[in-house]
């Protein structure tokens, strides 16, 4: 194999809004007025701020793009941050799924790498201003009796019975709790906002908790943690973020993230604005979910490419670009949807369509024996690379007497519509000749196991000068010099379009397709396969868009990952249906 093609061709393409230009959308058009009306200076400063609490996916996905694909398009900036204040559930090993997913999507945060963790202190102080100012107090209610007084959506609910402790031991309480004086979760710190408001969240919330947990960045510094919806809002203020884009289910706590801001001397004065978030059929996008699949080993690990996590997704072989280009499709909308995956599936196969080389493998093999081709001799035939790309160039297949073909190209008695090789049939070799089957082998059990064929060495190339035509074309390998691979065939992990619905009553471990994932230990590859780099996506011809795994199998076979397959299979069962 020459050295260029041992190398991937997945180019990195720009992040941020493409050559033409920011799609605008309503985000885009709200920041637009904020520049022109001269808000925050002119500047236009985001942020993605994750909790370390598990893999990213293909919904992080549409909020990182949209983040810093905004930053960039309006000459502005974005950090990273990330929202680390409740150490149960968080952990390191997320921290750095999380650097490499943002920077294996194309996107650079710079030196801002920042962490709600490196404002405890700064929180600390903020919530005790907010105790000398009477708008916080120190709360013994339990978490059951803090539920039960906070009321329903139709009632309203009941002032807590320290609700109007004195600032003075309020504050002496709080202290306290942070010199690990008390047992978790005995006391918590509440804000004093309204008790009778419409919106739930305004009921006095709960702004820190007592919990003696390590936390993965300051050890055993804090035994009190800020909520996240007191520590989230005013990260973005101490950050100098100007425009806070969230997700819907945060728009009803859009009016508690404007109150502490508006409560607090903070530096800045951030917008929240709020879009639909991903939701993609056939799949799941809940983190509790997808944390499910991976504890109880319903999947491999949180990068099994059926999970619609970013390192499931690459180990898959789907390519930034084309998942950049999804979300710029799906746009930005104010309404939930679910998004057909189909989609997603579409933007990869138009991507790889135009980057991905082409290659000849047998995925589940029958043996051909050209029995009229000269015994013992190699010949090279040439194959181009990529037809959508000439600049790819071509490369040289080896030829051989014996041969593998898929199984499924032969029927020993076929239908009138099969225009693949039976018995008598020309068919053509793809870039090398027309052989006809003249008779079959088959063991003690009848199963097929060798075809006797010949071949016209006249229609080199696969052509013939006579004019004949044949309606069939068929993928091989020459068995002499092909590369034993093991291949793994990917499918949609649910049997149904939501899987996460529970209005069925079934869990959603109920749809988990059986079918998800089929193994061949014994495929054949043309031998410039076994160069391939890992996460370098290639296509087989015929059969659909492959990527080499990290992982190697049995014996130090190389594993290929199926991305997708030339069609969308699944609308084709459809119509069937």
């Amino acid at each position: 194999m020459e050295a260029e093609e041992k190398e991937c061709l997945a180019e990195k393409a720009p992040a941020g809004a493409g050559d033409e230009g920011w799609p605008e959308n309503f985000i885009a058009a709200r920041i637009r007025t904020d520049l022109a009306e001269g808000r925050n200076g002119g500047r236009v400063h985001t942020r993605f701020p994750p909790e370390p609490n598990g893999f990213l996916h293909i919904g992080h996905a549409k909020s990182i793009c949209l983040n810093f694909g905004l930053a960039e398009a309006f000459g502005g900036l974005c950090n990273l941050r990330f929202d680390d204040t409740n150490p149960t559930r968080e952990e390191v090993e997320y921290v750095d799924s999380i650097r490499e997913d943002v920077r294996w999507l194309g996107f650079d945060w710079g030196e801002r790498e920042f962490y709600a963790s490196d404002y405890f202190e700064q929180l600390y102080q903020y919530a005790v201003q907010l105790i000398r100012d009477g708008k916080a107090y120190v709360c013994d209610l339990s978490a059951e009796q803090i539920r039960e007084y906070r009321g329903t959506l139709t009632e309203p609910g009941r002032n807590s019975p320290f609700r109007e402790r004195p600032a003075a031991e309020n504050l002496d309480l709080f202290a306290r709790m942070r010199a690990g004086e008390f047992a978790d979760g005995s006391r918590v710190l509440r804000a004093k906002i309204d008790m009778a408001s419409g919106n739930i969240n305004m009921r006095d919330p709960v702004i820190y908790r007592i919990a003696r947990v390590p936390h993965h960045r300051t050890g055993e510094q804090w035994c009190i943690y800020p909520m996240y919806d007191f520590a989230h809002g005013l990260s973005d203020a101490i950050e100098g973020i100007t425009h806070s884009i969230c997700t819907l289910e945060f728009q009803d706590h859009r009016p508690l993230y404007d109150w502490f801001i508006e409560q607090l001397p903070v530096p800045s004065r951030p917008r929240q604005i709020e879009f639909a978030r991903l939701n993609l059929s056939y799949t799941v996008m809940s983190k509790r979910k997808l944390l499910k699949l991976v504890e109880e080993g319903l999947v491999e690990g949180w990068d099994d490419p059926r999970l619609p996590t970013i390192s499931g997704l690459r180990r898959r072989g789907f390519t930034p670009e084309a998942i950049r280009s999804f979300c710029d499709r799906i746009g930005v909308a104010k309404r939930n949807s679910m998004v057909d995956v189909a989609l997603l599936e579409h933007a990869v196969r138009e991507d790889l369509n135009r980057r991905a080389r082409r290659y000849l493998a047998v995925l589940r093999p029958l043996k051909v024996v050209i029995e009229n081709y000269p015994e013992g001799q190699v010949e090279e035939l040439e194959a181009i690379n990529n037809p959508e790309d000439e600049g790819m160039g071509r490369r040289k297949v080896p030829f051989a007497r014996e041969l593998y073909i898929e199984r499924d190209d032969f029927m020993e008695e076929a239908p009138r519509k099969f225009h693949r090789l039976t018995p008598g049939r020309e068919v053509r070799l793809r870039y090398a000749y027309f052989i006809r089957c003249e008779r079959v082998a088959k063991d003690d059990n009848g199963e097929i196991t060798t075809l006797y064929c010949t071949y016209d060495p006249a229609t080199r190339g696969g052509s013939a000068p006579d004019g004949r035509k044949v309606k069939g074309t068929l993928h091989w390998v020459a068995a002499s010099t092909a590369v034993k691979a093991e291949v793994r065939l990917y499918d949609r992990l649910f049997t149904e379009p939501d899987p996460g619905a529970e209005k069925d009553g079934r869990p959603f471990t109920d749809k988990l397709n059986p079918h998800s994932l089929e193994v061949l230990e014994n495929c054949f590859l043309e031998p410039a396969l076994a160069e391939a780099a890992a996460g370098c996506p290639v296509q087989f011809e015929r059969l659909g868009y492959f990527v080499r795994d990290a992982a190697c199998g049995p014996a130090g076979k190389p594993v290929f990952n199926r991305t997708v397959t030339l069609r969308d299979t699944w609308a084709r069962k459809a119509a069937r249906r």
